[in-house]
Order: C-alpha cells, then sequence, then structure tokens
C-alpha cells in the first residue's frame, strides 16, 4: 500500500531555476493508494488569469494543458468549472475555501499568464483546500512564446510530483516510428513528439526501413536500426540537427537492437552472424568492440540496468523465447522468466526495481512487468498484438505499441499504469510503433 501526500511546497521557481521560500504551514492531506481501485483526487484549476490579447490566449491554453496532464494520469480528476461556485478573477485575492470545500476540491491551483516581447511569465499557486492553507508560494516559471507547452508541462510536473511525492514526467518526448501506407506496403520514418503527442517532427524520410528508436540518456540523441543499406544497421541521429551516421565500423554483419548505456558513454546491441546472433558492446565512438555472450542462440533486446551494472535480454538457449540477467561485462546469465509462454523485448525500469517486457501466450499478447529476479510477474495488458514496451522518466507510466487484428489493422501506441489502470490510446498523425519514452528535457 502507497501512501499519496500533498506535501507543503517551498518552492519558487524562476526561469526554470529553483529558488526556495517560507514554507506553508499546513497538516498535509493524506491519501491512501492500494492496487486495487483508486479514488483519483478531485482537483479544480479555475482558468489562468491572462490580461486581455495574447496573454488571455496563452492562458486558456496553459489552463487546459495542465489539467490534461494530471487527469491523464488517473490518478487525479478535473471538477468541471459548472460546479464552481467561486471564480478566480485576480491571481493575489483570497481564496474562498469553503466554496471550494463545498465541491469536494482536495486540491485547488490558481495561475496568472503574463505574454511580452515573446517570453510568457506563469505565476501559480497550489493550496489544500481542506486544511485551508496554501501548500506553495512564488511558483513561476519563465520560458519563450514558443515553449508554452513546455512550460505547461513543467506547472503539471509541479503539482504532480509535490502531490503524489514522486518525479513527474509530463516535460518529456517520445521518439516512434511513424507509419504510412497499407499493411503490406508500410512506409516507415522516425518521428518525435511531446509525451501526448504535440508537436510531432519528422527525424528522417519514408525512402529505407527504420526500427527500435532509442533515445540517449540525454535525449538529445537517439539510436535506431536502419535498412538503408539493404541490411539492418545501427544509425545515431543527433535530434536537434537530424544528422546522422552509422555507428562504428559494422563491416558485412547484421547489426540490430541497440540501446545506450546509462552514462550514455557506450552502447549494447545484438550482432549476427552465421544465423546466431549474439549481444556485443561498443564505445559510443564505435570502438572497444566486446562480445558479451557466446551461445549457439538467438539472443537479443539488450537493456541496462539503471545503475550500469547488469543487462537483461532475451534469448531461446533454453528452446523458448525467455529473459536472463548478465553482468554488464558479459559472462554467465541467469534466467528470470519461467511463466507459461515466451517473453522478449525486455527493458529495466530507470527506478531500477522492475522490469517490463512482452508475452506471447496462449494466442494472446501481453505488456508485464517483474522484479528483477523473475518474481511477483504481473500482466498489465492482453491484446491481439501489444509489444515493445518503454517506460516514463519516473517509472510509473509504460508506452507500448497495439496493433489491431484484421487486414486493415494498425498500429497505435498506448500506455498503461505499472499497476494496469488507465490504458490510454496516446494521439498520433496515423499507425505508429516502436516508442521509446525520453528523459525529463532540462
Amino acid at each position: 500500500m502507497n501512501i499519496i501526500r500533498i506535501l507543503t511546497i517551498a518552492l519558487a521557481i524562476t526561469g526554470l531555476a529553483p529558488v526556495a521560500t517560507a514554507p506553508a504551514r499546513a497538516e498535509p492531506l493524506r491519501i491512501v493508494i492500494d492496487e486495487g481501485v483508486i479514488e483519483p483526487l478531485p482537483f479544480a484549476i479555475p482558468g489562468f488569469v491572462g490580461a486581455a490579447g495574447e496573454s488571455a490566449q496563452y492562458a486558456a491554453e496553459i489552463t487546459r494543458v495542465v489539467a490534461a496532464d494530471l487527469a491523464g494520469t488517473g490518478l487525479f480528476r478535473e471538477i468541471p468549472a459548472t460546479a464552481y461556485i467561486s471564480s478566480v478573477t485576480s491571481f493575489d485575492a483570497p481564496v474562498a475555501y469553503s466554496d471550494w470545500k463545498a465541491i469536494n476540491a482536495q486540491a485547488l491551483i490558481t495561475g496568472a499568464v503574463d505574454v511580452s516581447g515573446g517570453n510568457v511569465v506563469v505565476k501559480f499557486r497550489l493550496f489544500d483546500v481542506f486544511s485551508g492553507a496554501p501548500l506553495g508560494e512564488g511558483l513561476q516559471f519563465v520560458g519563450t512564446v514558443a515553449g508554452w507547452r513546455r512550460i505547461a508541462h513543467k506547472v503539471a510536473d509541479v503539482v504532480y510530483s509535490r502531490i503524489t511525492g514522486e518525479g513527474g514526467y509530463f516535460d518529456s518526448r517520445v521518439v516512434f516510428v511513424s507509419e504510412q501506407g497499407p499493411k503490406n506496403a508500410r512506409l516507415k520514418r522516425l518521428a518525435i513528439m511531446d509525451y501526448d503527442g504535440a508537436n510531432v517532427q519528422y527525424l528522417t524520410d519514408s525512402g529505407s526501413l527504420v526500427l527500435a528508436p532509442r533515445f540517449s540518456p540525454t535525449g538529445d540523441r537517439v539510436l535506431y536500426t536502419s535498412y538503408e543499406s539493404g541490411s539492418p544497421r545501427i544509425m545515431l541521429l543527433d535530434v536537434a540537427s537530424v544528422n546522422r551516421v552509422v555507428l562504428g565500423a559494422q563491416d558485412a554483419n547484421m547489426t540490430f537492437a541497440p540501446r545506450f548505456s546509462p552514462d550514455g558513454g557506450s552502447v549494447v546491441f545484438s550482432l549476427e552472424q552465421g544465423g546466431n546472433s549474439d549481444i556485443y558492446a561498443m564505445a559510443i565512438d564505435g570502438g572497444n568492440l566486446r562480445r558479451l555472450t557466446q551461445d549457439p542462440s538467438i539472443e537479443t533486446a539488450p537493456s541496462f540496468s539503471p545503475d550500469g551494472s547488469k543487462i537483461v535480454f532475451e534469448s531461446d538457449r533454453s528452446g523458448t523465447q525467455q529473459l536472463y540477467v548478465m553482468a554488464a561485462s558479459g559472462g554467465e546469465a541467469t534466467r528470470i522468466s519461467f511463466g507459461q509462454g515466451r517473453y522478449g523485448t525486455p527493458v529495466w525500469s530507470p527506478r531500477g526495481d522492475l522490469i517490463a517486457f512482452t508475452k506471447q501466450n496462449a494466442g494472446r499478447f501481453h505488456i508485464g512487468v517483474m522484479r528483477t529476479d523473475g518474481s511477483e510477474e504481473r500482466l498489465l495488458t492482453a491484446s491481439f498484438l501489444d509489444e515493445g514496451p518503454s517506460w516514463s522518466p519516473n517509472g510509473r507510466v509504460i508506452i507500448f505499441t497495439r496493433e489491431s487484428q484484421g487486414e486493415s489493422g494498425e498500429a497505435a501506441l498506448y500506455s498503461v499504469d505499472i499497476s494496469g489502470r488507465n490504458l490510454r490510446r496516446v494521439a498520433t498523425p496515423g499507425a505508429a510503433s516502436d516508442p521509446a519514452w525520453g528523459p525529463l528535457q532540462n
């Protein structure tokens, strides 16, 4: 059983940097959450105050995004404006706590937006309605007009973090494979977007097949597999410039399924020779190539533990596709999956406590999680085809690919909470697959 607390905030954020202020004096609101049915916390977010013109327009948009971020987690429930007794017309006006308590609002978020000279200043406050006290004063973000959505996500991250005690994940991006065309002749290219599907940008053209993009730990580079040369090759792409290079001297062997080490200094991947694939590692500059597995089987989909000490991967060395863990330097591997069916695409949680995976059993595909020793396996989804999980930066949510059945079926991105709740489709412009969740942006 976990405890969610609305904590007292002693925080001021100006220009995206935190500055401490005097703490508010209030007993924290406590909400109990277990793995069963979770009652979302009701919150009210009256439209942020903005002067006429641009400020009013951006105030409305920022309010909308903050509310959508929080409500989209499944942990919060927005109280509709039609239920409000009070209105907020001034950022500095005293709060009528009794009016918000009457509509069962447990948290209240108010804000003000000012647009001037291409910059946006967003001030916001968070209140514990039932204790009748502010939870923070002087909260502020400054950014550019072009980056107003990022400011909204940062506001939501602060609120989410202070209420749940966990890190936020809204100010993050997802890289994925955008798909176009019929199912039997689909064109694929890399794309990047905000975590909620906004601000889609294309990183490659649709001239060649691309697969399995993976962010660097700092989010500025992406590894992926390309068939541009006719055979799979690992490419390294700079997100800002969209320049890409082949990673190292990969000769004539097929290389695929790359992933960065936690420090970004090396890459682990699969290399196929003569019908057999093994796990290899190399430095990000292409040097220091080393073989980590030496088994007459297909071994692929490696993923580092957050501390960089271990690697989880899939292998059919036991006769069926299963999950194994070994030291990051290679050597003997330990099998960790023992349930019915086949396991693949393992990914270590950023918290280090869980491994997400794809499972195929009895004609169904599942996204699941287990402890790093294979215990406490839990299946979060079930579908015709669910695969390729990727973790949110805080390790609370998993994004994955779901493909619908039939000739006209297409791939789409979905997310689910690690409790198996709050299954949601992620908006994309058309079919999409192979999502990889990046880190929080700076």
